[in-house]
C-alpha cells in the first residue's frame, strides 16, 4: 500500500529567521503607499531563528517601524516627518495668513484695495470667514503689542522702515513669525507652490501701487523663509510688478 506524501505547511518554516512584532504606539500619518492619511502602528520587533516553525535562538531587535493599518506596509520612522493632508492644509492656511498680515503691517491698511486683496488671499487659503475688520484688528493688536513687534528691531538684511500706520513693521519678532510659519512648510512644497505664496504677498503689496521699501523687505524675508534664492525672489517680484492686476 502506497502512502500519500504530506506537503509541508507554508506557515511552517524549516529553517529561517522570523520577526515577532510588538505595537508600542499609534497615530495618524500620510501613507505613501495608500496616497492619503491613514492610521498607523509604531512597532518594534525581535528576530528569532526558527526551526520547523519553532522560534529558538534570538537574533536581535528590529525597528522601530511605522506600519499602515490599511495596506500593512512598513516604513522607516522618518515617514512621520511628512505632514498629514489635514496638517498640511492647516500649515498652508497659516502661512498665507501670516504673509498677508506681514505685508499689511509693512504697508498699512488705509487703502481698501489692499485690504480686499489680503482678505481674498486669506479666504482662498481656507479661512472662509476672514473679513477686513478682522485683519485690521489683528494689525492694530500687532502695533500695540510691543513684545511681538519691537520698535528698535528689524528684518534681517535690511534697515527698519516705518509703515504708514506709524509703527515699525520690520520687527525681529514678526520676521521670526514668518520663518516659523513658512520654513516647516517649504520642504513639502514644489517650487511653484513656494513661488505662489510669495506672489500672493506681492499682489497684496501692489494692490495700491508700487512696492514700498518696507513691503519689499517683508517679501524678501518671505522668500528666504520659503527657501527661494534672492535672485529668484527679485525676479518674481519684478514680474509681479509688471503684471496688470
Amino acid at each position: 500500500m502506497k502512502h500519500a506524501q504530506g506537503r509541508p505547511s507554508p506557515d511552517r518554516c524549516v529553517l529561517g529567521v522570523r520577526t515577532v512584532w510588538r505595537t508600542v504606539g499609534d497615530g495618524e500619518f500620510f501613507c505613501p503607499g495608500c496616497g492619503g492619511d491613514r492610521n498607523y502602528h509604531r512597532r518594534t520587533g525581535r528576530r528569532r531563528l526558527v526551526v520547523l516553525g519553532l522560534p529558538l535562538l534570538p537574533r536581535g531587535p528590529v525597528g522601530p517601524v511605522v506600519e499602515c493599518t490599511a495596506c500593512r506596509e512598513r516604513y522607516p520612522m522618518d515617514v512621520l516627518d511628512h505632514p498629514t493632508t489635514t496638517r498640511f492644509s492647516a500649515m498652508l492656511r497659516d502661512a498665507v495668513h501670516t504673509v498677508a498680515l506681514a505685508v499689511l503691517a509693512a504697508g498699512g491698511t488705509e487703502a481698501r484695495t489692499v485690504r480686499r486683496a489680503a482678505v481674498g488671499a486669506v479666504r482662498a487659503a481656507g479661512f472662509a470667514d476672514c473679513s477686513e475688520e478682522q485683519l485690521v484688528t489683528l494689525i492694530e493688536a500687532l502695533a500695540a503689542d510691543t513684545g511681538r513687534l519691537p520698535g528698535p528691531g528689524r528684518f534681517p538684511a535690511g534697515p527698519a522702515v516705518s509703515g504708514r500706520d506709524g509703527f515699525d513693521p520690520c520687527g525681529t519678532a514678526l520676521a521670526i513669525e514668518l520663518h516659523e510659519a513658512l520654513e516647516p512648510l517649504a520642504p513639502h512644497l514644489a517650487p511653484a507652490g513656494r513661488e505662489s505664496i510669495l506672489l500672493q504677498g506681492a499682489r497684496i503689496a501692489l494692490a495700491d501701487g508700487p512696492y514700498r521699501p518696507a513691503e519689499r523687505e517683508v517679501l524678501a524675508t518671505v522668500g528666504r523663509a520659503l527657501m527661494i534664492c534672492p535672485e529668484d525672489t527679485d525676479r518674481l517680484l519684478a514680474a509681479a510688478a509688471r503684471t496688470p492686476s
